[in-house]
């Protein structure tokens, strides 16, 4: 019964979803409402595209297609916290100036425990439609880990009326991380003992770090490809000799970079040559309690666009919920890079009977088919399915 009593909760938010997928609203767009179009009568036809398919969804992947970061920002966050009962409300969202994708990215963390606010992203001062509209329907309910606060502005944005704030400040992106991270550790009473250094300068090798900060609380901090910021030191040396990961090879992250990290800590570098492929070497790690070691079958998948970089952080609550699972990355024209394709074929789930007895992959695609074609779409769906291995039997009625 109590399933039952939160199905209304799951048919708003795909709603939402469809009306996305649909609309593709954006900045300029009004307050997310219906659906799209379908057949009204039994006598008239109901296509797949007006109900929203294959752009919408497949078997095995679902589409927040927003037609930018704000959009998908807003989709994402109604689709983990549908907001029908008190029990489905976040205590708190993020607000982040969506025109920075590294603060956007470091803000991912605050999903995490014990806060679990999903990111909503402003435009500066200005607060985007889309947002507005999901700031209304999520209605925080404020934060105890948060000191009460139901938004927690980070940077120079908009100050939501009649909601309490607390507000993060800083006078650059490295900063504001350093900020984001001195937050987290207070909400949860300790410093992580691990954090990600990423790259202040290649957002396609960054952008994996914002769904494992919201699922782990470890926080992402920023470094140039030959030096380190000042505000990013300061903010490992607090963490008293943690692991650090690298994401990224030497051409991204120098050699001198984790020279000097390695006076802050342990550290580890996660390399492949592409944003692409080092975004699977991240999915497959895994060390001790660090990383996703995602290398068999049964587990969600996120997949966004190395062109909209902040739709990272606006995905990550999706890694942090439901499905858990790392983000990939498509290629830079919407298409589905070979490596990512052979890694979704190497954790394909099989079956040898009965597929009712198998495990699942499920994908979430983030943007519009502008950002993640629908042929990558239907492709990921088709390299997610659950498949006969060689010796399989089909089963009996």
């Amino acid at each position: 019964m109590a399933r039952l009593g939160r199905m209304p909760g799951r048919c708003t938010a795909c709603a939402l979803l469809l009306a996305l997928a649909a609309s593709g609203c954006g900045k300029s767009a009004g307050p997310v409402s219906g659906l799209p179009p379908t057949a009204s009568k039994s006598g008239e036809p109901a296509t797949a595209t007006a109900l929203g398919f294959p752009v919408f969804a497949t078997k095995n992947t679902t589409r927040v297609g927003g037609a930018d970061p704000a959009a998908d920002a807003a989709g994402v966050a109604q689709a983990v916290y549908p907001s029908v009962t008190a029990a489905d409300r976040p205590h708190a969202v993020a607000l982040v100036d969506g025109r920075d994708w590294r603060t956007a990215l470091a803000a991912s963390v605050l999903m995490a425990p014990p806060i679990r606010a999903p990111v909503l992203l402003g435009d500066g001062t200005d607060l985007p439609a889309a947002t507005a509209s999901a700031l209304q329907a999520l209605a925080p309910s404020g934060s105890d880990p948060a000191g009460g606060a139901q938004v927690v502005r980070i940077g120079n944005v908009a100050r939501p009326s009649g909601l309490k704030t607390t507000d993060l400040v800083g006078a650059d992106p490295f900063a504001l991380a350093r900020a984001i991270d001195a937050f987290q550790a207070a909400a949860r009473g300790s410093t992580a003992a691990s954090v990600v250094v990423a790259s202040a300068d290649d957002p396609g090798f960054a952008m994996p770090a914002a769904a494992w900060a919201a699922k782990s609380g470890d926080p992402i901090l920023f470094t140039h490809r030959d030096s380190l910021p000042e505000p990013t030191r300061v903010a490992l040396a607090a963490h008293r000799q943690p692991h650090i990961y690298v994401l990224g090879p030497s051409t991204v992250i120098s050699a001198s970079v984790t020279k000097a990290l390695r006076r802050l800590g342990t550290v580890i570098r996660i390399e492949a040559r592409t944003p692409q492929s080092n975004a699977v070497a991240f999915a497959r790690y895994i060390d001790s309690s660090f990383g996703w070691g995602v290398v068999d079958p049964g587990h969600g998948l996120v997949f966004a666009s190395p062109r909209r970089p902040t739709d990272a952080a606006a995905a990550a609550a999706l890694s942090a919920s439901g499905t858990y699972g790392p983000l990939l990355l498509v290629g830079d024209h919407g298409d589905l890079p070979h490596s990512v394709a052979n890694y979704l074929l190497d954790i394909q789930p099989g079956y040898s009977r009965d597929p009712t007895r198998g495990v699942y992959n499920h994908g979430w695609i983030v943007g519009d088919d502008g950002a993640v074609s629908i042929a990558a779409q239907a492709q990921i769906d088709s390299d997610l399915e659950i498949a006969p291995t060689g010796n399989s039997v089909a089963s009996q009625p």
